[in-house]
């Protein structure tokens, strides 16, 4: 029996936002998945030089984005584990979990680019096959991934994706305004934020 082919779609989601929805939606059908995993970081020490809004508040916006897609999923495997997040210790615990898992991490083209900075990158492609919405239609060749961590070039899938503007450093910034956060993310997800006050300055 075939194993579970997963996606794995970690994140700040701070807040979570369209572009997200989107890179699940075309993994989920491009790569024939049976589910997409959402795994809010607990403690993201790539972000370490900005505040980031507690983790229970961007985990509940997650949930809320993805309320009534039977085909997703929320974890808080990262948050409910101590010390920083490391994507290697996920894709492990969900193999130690379910070791027929086959599974996919959903990346765009800049978290790629950063992977030599990540934590074991080298047993993080041998986990996982690296699913990637490039940005503008750029994909880097083979050699080129090769040459940021050997083997990365035969481990990495491409996603077709529509080109969505959208940034969760531009939600942060229009809702501290109070601006319209329509059509950029979910509206439940707006209404949390207002609810919330998050990202406002006064």
């Amino acid at each position: 029996m075939a194993g579970i082919r997963l996606g794995v779609l970690g994140g700040t989601f701070d807040p979570v936002h369209i572009g997200h929805l989107a890179l699940a939606e075309q993994a989920l059908e491009q790569l024939e998945l049976e589910r997409v995993l959402w795994v809010p970081s607990g403690d993201p020490w790539r972000k370490a030089d900005r505040a980031v809004t507690p983790a229970e508040h961007r985990a509940a916006m997650v949930r809320l984005a993805i309320e009534g897609h039977a085909s997703y999923e929320l974890s808080l495997l990262e948050i409910e584990r101590s010390g920083p997040s490391y994507s290697i210790e996920t894709l492990a615990e969900l193999l130690r979990v379910e070791p027929d898992r086959e599974l996919f991490l959903l990346l765009g083209l800049d978290a790629l680019e950063d992977l030599p900075n990540w934590r074991e990158p080298a047993r993080l492609i041998e986990l996982a096959t690296l699913a990637v919405a490039a940005r503008g239609g750029r994909q880097p060749a083979p050699d080129e991934l090769d040459r940021l961590v050997p083997g990365l070039g035969g481990r990495v899938v491409w996603l077709e994706m529509p080109h969505i503007d959208v940034s969760a450093t531009e939600l942060r910034r229009l809702a501290a305004e109070g601006a319209d956060l329509r059509d950029r993310t979910p509206a439940s997800v707006e209404a949390y934020i207002r609810e919330h006050r998050l990202y406002r300055r006064d």
